[in-house]
């Protein structure tokens, strides 16, 4: 059976503060029957881990900072109101809105950077929470990310640690025999959206644990989230509808004038 709860008692965070101690007093207090135990997964909403992190920048930066975490622009519109959207590939690989620079749930006049590597962070939390529970749990964090072809948001593992990102199930075979050809959940979004669904965005819940998972629990070098980003070279989508036209376009003008060029300079 799958549990999901919230784990309350988490205060406010600020730079520089130690997040294993934070979460492991949390759990420390919650009733017995939810203390921490082996093949226990967390899911860490990434704000805390970037606060604690000193990931904050004034808001005023704003616009700055997200071109300096984006490798890649993907898409961009302009609403009628003159506000501008980035979609944008980060240089953390994931593709989303503004880099992730977001600032919701941040002190006023401030907005936060994703933390500077969640693979690593979430190695660190799963790690020291190991040491200081005796339990072997794993961590996930999450960040809120939107969907192409889909209305509305999700949150998503953007960090792992001791946790099977991958559900690999091909080469099995389906419950009418058919061999399974494709088919590999990536558990580790699934994980962070349940998780999402007792912490919610307006509660100070940033810490849901998840059980009946344990079979999804290893050791701490099991391959991360970011494992999760799917190559270059595989990226069927790598540009917003109109940026992938407009490219065609100029390709085909600039090969247009390449070929009336030619045949100019090649007389008659």
């Amino acid at each position: 059976m799958l549990q999901v709860w919230a784990l309350p008692g988490i205060g406010e965070i600020s730079p520089g503060d130690d997040l294993v101690s934070v979460i492991a007093d949390a759990a420390a207090s919650t009733r017995p029957e939810e203390q921490l135990r082996d093949g226990d997964i967390l899911v860490v909403t990434s704000k805390i881990v970037s606060k604690a992190e000193g990931r904050i920048i004034l808001a005023d930066d704003r616009e700055d900072a997200i071109t300096a975490e984006t490798v890649r622009l993907v898409a961009s519109r302009t609403s009628p109101t003159g506000h501008v959207t980035r979609i944008v590939e980060s240089r953390l690989g994931i593709v989303a809105a503004a880099a992730g620079v977001d600032a919701s749930n941040t002190p006023a006049g401030t907005v936060l950077l994703l933390p500077e590597d969640p693979d690593a962070s979430a190695r660190a939390l799963a790690s020291g929470l190991r040491d200081r529970l005796g339990a072997a749990v794993g961590v996930i964090i999450s960040d809120t990310l939107g969907r192409a072809w889909r209305e509305g948001q999700t949150d998503s593992a953007i960090g792992a640690a001791g946790v099977h990102v991958f559900e690999d199930l091909r080469g099995g075979t389906d419950a009418e025999g058919r061999p399974l050809i494709v088919t590999m959940p990536c558990v580790a979004d699934e994980l962070a959206s349940a998780g999402d669904l007792v912490k919610g965005k307006a509660a100070r819940l940033p810490v849901a644990v998840v059980r009946g998972r344990g079979d999804l629990v290893g050791p701490l070098d099991l391959p991360g989230a970011r494992s999760i980003v799917r190559p270059a070279e595989r990226d069927m989508f790598s540009l917003g509808s109109d940026e992938a036209w407009s490219a065609g376009f100029a390709a085909g003008a600039a090969s247009r004038g390449q070929d009336d060029a030619d045949a100019f300079s090649s007389g008659p």
